[in-house]
């Protein structure tokens, strides 16, 4: 019997299961490895659990979903988060570190419909997950090594080197010593294929923070080069900002 691969679904844009849809030749020959039991964006079919493979996209923003993703991970040999909304808690993570009741007032005409949690927290703050796909979006060559790799019974190699080794490896010049743009790229983990600095712009951070980055350090020489603590504080507080250590740095420059 062929494994039971499942896709679910929380507080997100769509983007990363997209990413999967978009593998296109790949998905047709991964299709021939696996079972789709659960993937709404792509298939009405519903299999019953438990599933070998359990994919994540998204973050926990309401209390159905912090339900929900309990009931995923009991029916999930395999869980693996994907993305930044459900690896960082995403761009609404933004409302971690502000009043949530007035955000919603601001924002909408009536907030006393809107059900949601004062946060939004990633996966892996509620359930154990056995692997972790950066990105926002993910990269479809990870999405694709994991999932062989889990097939053919190998630990996926998902790296964790900054974003500026991604750099040097392809020949990209360094955008803060030739053009003196922010960059994210020494704090960041590698994986997106050097999206924004090989066209000369800065790392966003899409991948969200390197093992152990030296934030700080990494402020102070954008702010000796130029760059206002108000534009430091939104820089890390972009797509992964509710990592502890981007968010940490934000509110540092949040004066």
């Amino acid at each position: 019997m062929r494994p039971k691969l499942a896709v679910w679904k929380f507080s997100s844009c769509d983007g990363c299961q997209l990413t999967l849809l978009d593998c296109e030749d790949e998905l047709l020959a991964l299709a021939e490895r696996v079972e789709i039991a659960y993937f709404l964006e792509a298939t009405r079919a519903e299999l019953a659990g438990p599933y070998d493979i359990s994919l994540v996209e998204g973050s926990i923003s309401t209390a159905e979903e912090l339900a929900r993703i309990q009931e995923v991970r009991a029916q999930s040999r395999c869980l693996i988060t994907i993305g930044a909304c459900a690896t960082a808690g995403g761009i609404q993570a933004l409302r971690n570190t502000r009043d949530h009741e007035a955000l919603k007032a601001t924002v909408y005409a009536r907030p006393e419909f809107i059900d949601a949690l004062d946060t939004s927290t990633p996966i892996a703050d509620h359930v154990p997950v056995d692997h972790q796909l950066y990105g926002c979006p993910i990269d479809r060559r990870q999405l694709l090594d994991t999932l062989l790799a889990l097939l053919k019974g190998r630990q996926p190699l998902i790296p964790d080197h900054s974003q500026c080794v991604e750099c040097k490896l392809q020949g990209t010049p360094c955008v803060v010593v030739t053009r003196g743009e922010p960059c994210l790229g020494p704090v960041t983990r590698a994986g997106c294929g050097n999206l924004c600095p090989r066209v000369g712009r800065g790392c966003y951070g899409c991948f969200g923070p390197k093992e152990a980055p030296n934030t700080a350090a990494l402020a102070e020489q954008l702010l000796a080069l130029g760059s206002d603590r108000h534009s430091l504080r939104d820089l890390f507080a972009g797509f992964t900002g509710g990592a502890p250590a981007f968010q940490k740095e934000s509110q540092r420059h949040d004066a």
